[in-house]
């Protein structure tokens, strides 16, 4: 018995030898705590190395990228492109705003037609025209009387298209015409020439006449006329005042009838009503043939006279038609059209 009991005692501290020489056991409670500290360092490890990628990327891009210096001042200076940048970031929000948010339209008002923007008094006289329909000359000068609508004595006007091209000199249309009816205006002449062509000009009714005292009026820039009449020989006194008359239309010119060695008969052909015509550079006449109160009988008569002169001035070179399109008119008027028969 005595044996036995020795050999349990020798076993019991042999196990507790071995005991003390193992690690202790963990806990339930041991081993939670334990768990949680090794995930928590596998997160931290987990997020530094990802850090770490980013920051290493980023100093890849910042090499990589080109380098831009920086201006001290103006859209150059670090101030400068970040005020674009933020000024590109508006209006890439504000295009986006707009793009999502539908504007409403707003109503287009119709454009009025020309004729709707005259005044009334045109809009009634533009009813007394026909559309598409062309006048022959006595019709069309009783409705110039009757269109026009203005307070003051109105011109009458004819407008002439012609078929020339006034870049060509023999195709530069261009003529006077002594009106029968005169032009209704009163006419101040005046006139240069020798002693005994001054005298013969203030019998004819010119309002000045002289050599060297008009010379002297000149001079003193004095113009109280509306025409200038002087004899060939006379003409190169007058050349350095060309660009004080030229201007003014006052110059004396030979195809206007102004300059002529009889200024007699040339003054009296400026008093009865002498009107000079040109066509423009579009091809375009514009004459006025009278006064709204001479009467439908003096002005198809003055009419008449220029259409003749006209078509008397037709250039040789011309091969297709002369006359294409016409129209007379008052003074603010609505135009007619006239037949292109009258005028061929």
């Amino acid at each position: 018995m005595a044996e036995e009991k020795t050999k349990k005692d020798l076993k019991a501290k042999a196990a507790d030898k071995e005991a003390a020489t193992l690690p202790a056991k963990p806990t339930k409670k041991q081993d939670k705590l334990s768990a949680s500290k090794t995930l928590k360092a596998e997160t931290a490890a987990t997020e530094a190395k990802q850090e770490v990628a980013e920051l290493v990327e980023d100093t890849q891009l910042e090499v990589q990228a080109p380098v831009k210096s920086a201006a001290k001042a103006g859209k150059r200076s670090v101030k400068g492109q970040k005020e674009a940048e933020e000024k590109k970031a508006k209006h890439e929000s504000q295009k986006d705003a707009d793009d999502t948010e539908e504007q409403p339209k707003k109503p287009v008002k119709a454009t009025r037609s020309l004729l709707e923007r005259r005044g009334k008094k045109y809009r009634e006289a533009q009813k007394l025209i026909e559309a598409e329909k062309s006048y022959g000359l006595k019709e069309a000068v009783e409705l110039v009387i009757k269109t026009s609508t203005v307070a003051f004595d109105a011109s009458a006007e004819l407008h002439v298209r012609l078929g020339v091209d006034p870049r060509h000199a023999d195709q530069n249309v261009r003529d006077t015409v002594v009106l029968p009816a005169g032009t209704g205006k009163e006419v101040r002449i005046a006139v240069y020439a020798d002693a005994d062509g001054v005298k013969a000009a203030k019998a004819a009714g010119a309002d000045i006449a002289g050599t060297e005292e008009f010379l002297e009026l000149l001079d003193k820039e004095k113009i109280d006329f509306d025409v200038l009449i002087a004899q060939p020989q006379m003409m190169a006194k007058l050349g350095k005042y060309a660009r004080m008359l030229g201007p003014k239309g006052l110059m004396p010119n030979p195809k206007s009838g102004t300059v002529a060695a009889d200024v007699a008969k040339a003054v009296k052909e400026a008093k009865a009503g002498r009107v000079e015509y040109r066509v423009d550079s579009y091809g375009i006449v514009h004459v006025a043939f009278g006064k709204i109160s001479f009467g439908a009988g003096k002005l198809q008569t003055n009419l008449e006279a220029i259409i003749a002169s006209i078509k008397g001035n037709k250039p040789a070179s011309i091969k297709g038609s002369y006359v294409k399109a016409a129209y007379v008119t008052s003074s603010m008027g609505p135009s007619i059209p006239v037949e292109i028969s009258a005028l061929q």
